[in-house]
């Protein structure tokens, strides 16, 4: 039987960091920094192997697991000198979970575990201090009895709040000796009138309970939704951590805190971090007290009136200033430290690397990459992708006029406007329906975690830069204002009271998470500026990508934005949008409501100029650049008039009466339009239509080439083929009036034509059809519907379930399915390139902007993938990383 639990602290150390996928992020971490020779409390992991053996034992901790854990906490207690549920001198341990992927709040925690009626006198003898022995047992039996019990915590919050209200008490630390023995008591009887039962006094059975809760914790409703949103699997299980306690709350000379060794919203090399004086850990992230800054810096610029640690604690603050610096130089990259201070002694309770905004990622890799700490190639991988989202968004106009209601800490930086909204669930609502919402709280707990995704932006009025709220709005990217004090929020009355007024739910405001500043109403905004860091990482990103990123653009606005983000190129432009501009539409609708040729050539006659205007700008724009322009492809009843005065307008241009267009329309009427007369059909049915789009092509190709000297570079594609009898009589078509553009012209135009592939037909018969095609380009939002036989539109009522069953991992319109569509790419292109060696392939659906799908199209061979314009960027981080990814995997071989 493999070894199920590893003792760090101490001489003894069986554990490091390599050992994360066994041990957990925090499991590894411990004994990497009792290695070091950094002070730990002694402890134990038990393995993620045993969360999985647990779940899938139903819920039974495995045989031989006791054995060890108790083998395993003798020497924690030979270590310490302590002795587990013995009063005399009684150890104290925490029992703590640890994923090998951070999730800060998502699973359960229990302190201050072997307290009992006769351990809390031994305790209180030692410490010498019985106010402290009684505030620890009332908050074990409070931790104890939520996790483990499922006592729910308000239970335990009414009692405190009514004790402290009858007796005029404001805080917790109003309160001595007798008042906390008196709330014990009223917690023990509250603990057995709800389960019917006394609360456990045996430590043993106190401490078996609390590892099965936090194994069971794994499986939380919340730990899923986390799992989801960050993509990690459930198989990965969680470690538990058993560690001897050490106590902040003992006094003056005692504190906890939580540290960054760089800023994590902007990645400035300064320390950063917050921490309370007689506190425990939990009181610092719950906002029960306003925390106090480590620096004399950090605290001027917070404008606070509380002392800093380098103030009241200098030695202490230099020791961990020595310790930031160990563990940044250790692990080469920003880290996350919990630490607490007993008596004057420090102890690290947890490192990890910090979580953090986009800008502050780049900003640490491009520093560390320049002080010779980490490569290029390291930095490059540190970054996540999905990350530079954050980027690449509108930000507050700095000359807008604003009504500021009032002001918070700064938690994540960005800006966002919505509707106030007081619960996840009214948050999660408003999206659902395309809505944006604040979500407003007094202070968030891992339950909300629903809500922060759906929401713009998250408003607390409680907590500090290290809360809940402003840890996991930055992991989420969503803009965060935490600790505004000034502003009050009444759940029942659902409104909040600021700055003089009463804003009730519903009505926008603006936040502001790099000011912390809350405004009345919405707040006009600009477009980012991608300079400094960002520009000199990018630059690398493009060093080390083998993979061109193209863009999806048709409007000139588009292309723009995609030309400032570093496209290639275009990978798609769709010309059906550019007919529903209303002066074109009527236009349209002639031509496909015309009876015979003779009226669709003059309703095409029209559109031309249009067309070759619009072609013009893309490629003045894109100043040399291939551009990929896809012919006509949605089926025509998208372009047909529904209301009556539109059937009037229509009927008038082609000089007809109304009956005849209606019962045009009706003739057109298809049962199931997107498998009907659409794409390569439309021109072979009726080839003016793409004679037209390509005469405005090439023409607007001549024109841009003589007046500005560059070469334009082209790529017509054809939709939704099938087959290479197809493609063969488009191709001669697009030929054709080609052939007499350049004749006319009297220049040669540098053209390609090529297929969407996007019907399995299509992959399975890629061979034949490259015989004829030039390029493939990979359309696998179709694709995707016609081999799973869903619509994209349609499928969301059961993909969710279907995820949740596991049978779907993903939702395959986000990432590429790689055992079924993906098999059709791998086809298609291996059958393509036996045919034609110089094939060019890409992909331009959404997957195109999909990490996760990148990195297959890499594997495949692909040229290009194509997105939409703000996911240049996050296309062009994930193609570097694929190509290291690669590189690595060979020469790991």
């Amino acid at each position: 039987m493999s070894k199920l639990v590893y003792a760090f602290g101490g001489a003894s150390v069986e554990g490091d960091a390599d050992m994360l996928n066994l041990l957990g992020g925090k499991g590894a971490n411990l004994a990497e920094m009792s290695s070091i020779g950094l002070p730990v409390p002694p402890g134990f992991t038990i393995t993620t192997e045993v969360c999985n053996q647990y779940t899938q034992n139903n819920e039974a901790l495995p045989e031989g697991l006791k054995n060890e854990v108790v083998s395993a906490l003798t020497k924690v207690e030979e270590i310490i000198g302590k002795r587990f549920g013995r009063p005399e001198n009684p150890l104290l341990v925490s029992v703590r979970s640890g994923a090998r992927a951070s999730m800060p709040g998502m699973m359960d925690t229990v302190l201050n575990l072997g307290l009992n009626d006769e351990t809390v006198e031994g305790l209180a003898t030692v410490s010498g201090d019985e106010r402290f022995a009684y505030d620890t047992y009332r908050r074990f039996i409070q931790m104890f009895g939520d996790v483990v019990l499922g006592v729910e915590h308000y239970n335990f919050e009414d009692i405190l709040a009514d004790y402290k209200d009858d007796r005029g008490l404001v805080l917790d630390t109003d309160l001595g000796s007798v008042d906390w023995q008196t709330i014990v008591t009223v917690y023990l009887e509250k603990v057995e009138d709800l389960i019917g039962k006394p609360f456990p006094q045996d430590p043993y059975d106190q401490l078996w309970g609390a590892i099965a809760a936090v194994f069971a914790s794994w499986t939380n409703e919340r730990a899923k939704v986390y799992r989801k949103l960050h993509d990690i699997p459930e198989e990965w299980g969680t470690a538990v951590n058993v560690q001897s306690m050490v106590f902040g709350n003992m006094g003056d000379t005692s504190a906890t805190g939580v540290c960054f060794t760089r800023n994590p919203s902007t990645g400035e090399n300064v320390f950063y971090g917050e921490f309370l004086v007689n506190a425990q850990g939990e009181d610092v992230v719950a906002g029960i007290r306003t925390p106090q800054t480590l620096t004399i810096a950090e605290k001027k610029r917070n404008q606070s009136l509380l002392p800093a640690m380098e103030e009241v604690m200098p030695s202490i603050y230099n020791e961990i200033c020595n310790i930031r610096k160990q563990l940044e130089t250790h692990y080469k990259d920003m880290q996350d430290i919990e630490f607490t201070v007993q008596q004057g002694k420090l102890w690290m309770l947890q490192t990890r690397s910090g979580k953090r905004t986009a800008a502050a990622a780049l900003k640490i890799a491009v520093d560390m990459t320049n002080a010779g700490l980490i490569s290029k190639e390291e930095a490059i991988c540190r970054v996540d992708p999905l990350a530079l989202d954050q980027l690449l968004h509108p930000t507050l106009d700095p000359n807008a006029s604003r009504h500021v209601l009032g002001k918070g800490l700064p938690a994540s930086p960005g800006a966002a406007s919505g509707k106030v909204c007081f619960s996840s669930l009214e948050a999660e609502a408003i999206a659902a329906k395309g809505g944006k919402a604040i979500l407003v709280r007094i202070e968030t707990s891992p339950e909300d975690i629903g809500g922060m995704h759906a929401a713009q932006g998250i408003l607390t009025t409680r907590g500090g830069m290290t809360s809940h709220a402003a840890v996991v709005a930055r992991g989420m990217g969503r803009p965060c204002v935490v600790g505004a004090g000034e502003i009050r929020v009444d759940y029942a009355q659902q409104c909040l009271f600021a700055g003089g007024q009463t804003i009730g739910q519903g009505e926008v405001i603006t936040i502001d998470g790099t000011r912390g500043d809350v405004m009345f109403g919405a707040v006009d905004t600009i477009q980012p500026e991608l300079t400094g860091e960002f520009g000199i990482f990018m630059g690398w990103v493009d060093e080390f990508r083998t993979m061109g990123v193209r863009t999806n653009a048709e409007t000139p606005e588009d292309a723009k934005t995609a030309v400032k983000f570093g496209a290639d190129g275009i990978g798609l432009c769709r010309t059906e949008h550019m007919f529903f501009d209303p002066v074109r539409i009527v236009s349209m609708r002639e031509m496909i409501l015309s009876s015979d040729e003779a009226g669709r050539r003059s309703a095409l006659e029209k559109l031309l100029p249009y067309q070759r205007e619009d072609f013009k700008k893309l490629f003045t724009i894109m100043r040399g650049l291939p551009i990929t322009i896809r012919l006509l492809d949605p089926p025509l009843h998208e372009f047909l008039p529904a209301k009556e005065e539109e059937l009037e307008e229509v009927a008038q241009a082609a000089g007809t009466d109304v009956i005849e267009v209606r019962a045009r329309v009706a003739a057109l009427h298809e049962t199931n339009p997107m498998l009907g007369l659409r794409g390569c059909r439309l021109g072979i049915m009726y080839p003016e239509i793409y004679e037209m789009q390509c005469r405005a092509i090439f023409e607007a190709a001549v024109e841009v080439e003589k007046a500005s000297g560059e070469c334009v570079v082209t790529e017509v594609m054809i939709p939704l083929v099938a087959s290479k009898e197809e493609f063969k009589i488009l191709k001669d078509v697009v030929g054709v009036i080609a052939k007499e553009v350049e004749d006319a012209a009297g220049l040669s135009l540098n053209y390609l034509i090529g297929t969407m592939v996007e019907l399995p037909r299509a992959a399975l018969r890629a061979g034949e059809i490259a015989e004829e095609a030039e390029f493939f380009s990979f359309g696998t939002n179709d694709l995707t519907q016609t081999t799973f036989g869903l619509s994209r539109d349609d499928s969301g009522t059961f993909l969710g379930p279907y995820i949740q069953k596991g049978i779907f991992r993903n939702d395959p319109f986000v990432t590429i399915d790689q055992d079924g569509v993906g098999e059709l790419l791998k086809i298609a292109a291996e059958r393509g390139r036996a045919s034609r060696t110089d094939l060019k392939l890409g992909i331009c659906g959404e997957h195109g902007g999909d990490p996760e799908s990148i990195k297959f199209c890499k594997m495949l061979g692909l040229n290009y993938v194509s997105c939409s314009p703000y996911r240049v960027p996050i296309a062009r981080l994930a193609c570097a990383q694929a190509s290291l990814n690669i590189k690595e995997d060979i020469a790991s071989a």
